[in-house]
């Protein structure tokens, strides 16, 4: 039997991951990352802030309801109707948990809450044991912890956990504190508050200097039992804590790391990809454990190091983060069950439903690529996952353009059931499309980025654009795909055009959070 302390996975990259600019997600999204954060083997899933707006009170309701293994925990402030509304959402779930949170630093008590520490502390109880009597695991979270007054905080920490709070959880909200003083932070909390056996310490870290990991893992060693983080470390502002990069570091630092997770490290590399296609967030390169880069050697003195022994220059494994050993899967003449046995290996799962319109298209691409890679069938399967809510749809595009040509283009959405078709000129033919589709929609954002890449190699490959749009003071994120790159173009625009829109129909502001 291990010795070792198994450390509890608090996921919130359905609630702090979402809040990235640009990054929301639909419901179905939502439930597809959900069901995949459950087969990774978090323990628990932060699935959203219920008071924040109707839409997130169904997703958090609908990821209770159908999402089964993790703890399903919803977001609420120390107010009465934010901690009664996480309460109906998680309601559904068979592990429900509400997380209450209160700011307790100088700063915040002064310039945002505007009460006195007494007010804080009694704000704080009192939404614990209100918390309580609607389930019976709670969390409680005093925002910008790591800039609160170290007494106060020690107060407040012993206060709520007397109040029935099972887990105490200590943010550093805005990612000042250094790794070295948080875990003397953890450590002082653990020998300072009385009771502090009687809860779970939990630690919520940011990314503004790039130490969130650093942080969490200093935590962790200071006696912290549970860490909170987003996949692809994904947040407000820089971003949290990469759960990859945590769970990475426990199992391949095993040596200095005396501690175990639940997480299916096979797994994170589907989970990771998934998470980047529905946030049309791309994984940036160089990123630590799962970027392209991580396993790839150009150094002629690495090469050789690599093909001698693996170990000279790789610390992890690919396959067991779950890179597939080969890339190329399948074709043409591939059936419907093996394609969908690809599908479960690349972290998907569908309903039979998506599968069909998936295996559609991709034995209609299979019939134009000679060769169909897993990020071909990605991004197949992602199309089944971001259909919903679409208000438009893509009917047809055509261009002309040329170096002594107008670019021109003619669109034709459909809506409702009714074709929509018009035609404009830009500065190229993208630009001329994006202005079509502006006519038809009404939607006129502005483009903030643009990025295009082959998602394989070879002439025939499927182009994939990403693109970021700002509309009416926020920012939406799309993909689109297609051997063609003006359709890719297209799809792309129109996606971040129908999220705009639904968006508009539901405007919500969300409060303040740790």
């Amino acid at each position: 039997m291990s010795d070792k302390r198994n450390i509890l996975i608090f996921d919130t990259t359905l609630r702090d991951g979402e809040q990235s600019p640009g990054c929301s997600m639909n419901m179905t999204e939502k439930l597809e990352v959900a069901r995949a954060l459950a087969t990774l083997g978090v323990d628990i899933i932060e699935a959203g802030f219920p008071i924040a707006s109707q839409g997130d009170f169904e997703a958090v309701k609908t990821v209770a309801g159908e999402v089964s293994g993790p703890v399903i925990c919803g977001l609420a402030r120390s107010l009465e109707k934010d901690i009664r509304r996480a309460a109906d959402a998680i309601k559904p779930a068979a592990r429900p948990r509400i997380h209450v949170f209160c700011a307790t630093s100088e700063i915040h008590r002064t310039y945002k809450l505007r009460r006195a520490k007494q007010e804080i502390l009694k704000m704080s109880v009192e939404s614990v044991q209100l918390a309580c009597t609607l389930v019976d695991d709670v969390e409680f979270s005093p925002e910008d912890a790591s800039r609160t007054e170290v007494e106060f905080l020690t107060e407040v920490v012993a206060a709520v956990i007397d109040a029935g709070a099972k887990t105490v959880n200590i943010p550093d909200t805005v990612g000042y504190a250094m790794p070295a003083e948080f875990g003397d932070l953890i450590r002082y909390l653990r020998a300072n508050v009385p009771n502090i056996d009687k809860a779970v310490i939990s630690v919520h870290c940011h990314n503004d200097l790039g130490c969130a990991v650093a942080n969490s893992l200093a935590a962790v060693r200071a006696g912290a039992g549970q860490v909170e983080c987003t996949v692809n470390g994904i947040g407000e502002r820089a971003g949290n804590a990469a759960m990859e990069e945590i769970v990475m570091a426990i199992k391949t630092r095993s040596d200095f790391l005396n501690f175990t997770t639940n997480i299916q490290t096979k797994r994170i590399y589907p989970s990771c990809r998934l998470v980047a296609s529905v946030t049309g967030q791309t994984i940036p390169r160089h990123k630590a454990v799962v970027g392209d880069n991580a396993f790839a050697h150009e150094a002629g003195i690495h090469q050789h190091g690599v093909l001698a022994a693996r170990e000279t220059y790789e610390i992890m494994r690919p396959e067991d983060i779950g890179i597939p050993s080969s890339k190329l899967v399948l074709g043409k003449h591939s059936g419907r069950h093996a394609f969908k046995q690809r599908t479960e290996a690349l972290g998907y799962s569908l309903t039979d439903e998506q599968i069909d319109k998936a295996f559609e298209k991709f034995k209609a691409l299979a019939d134009k690529k000679k060769d169909v890679f897993d990020a071909d069938i990605e991004a197949l399967i992602d199309e089944q996952i971001e259909q919903a809510p679409e208000v438009w749809t893509l009917g047809g595009v055509q261009t002309t353009a040329g170096s002594r040509a107008i670019p021109t283009a003619t669109v034709t959405l459909v809506k409702e059931g009714q074709s929509h078709t018009d035609a404009a000129i830009g500065d190229g033919p993208v630009d001329a499309v994006y202005q079509a589709i502006s006519r038809i929609t009404g939607i006129k954002p502005r483009l903030t980025d643009y990025m295009l890449r082959a998602l394989t190699g070879g002439t025939d490959a499927q182009g994939e654009v990403t693109i970021e749009v700002e509309y009416e003071g926020r920012r939406f994120r799309a993909r689109g795909v297609s051997t063609d790159i003006v359709e890719g173009s297209a799809r792309a625009y129109l996606a971040a055009i129908n999220r705009a829109a639904t968006w508009t129909n539901g405007e919500r502001t969300r409060p303040a959070q740790p």
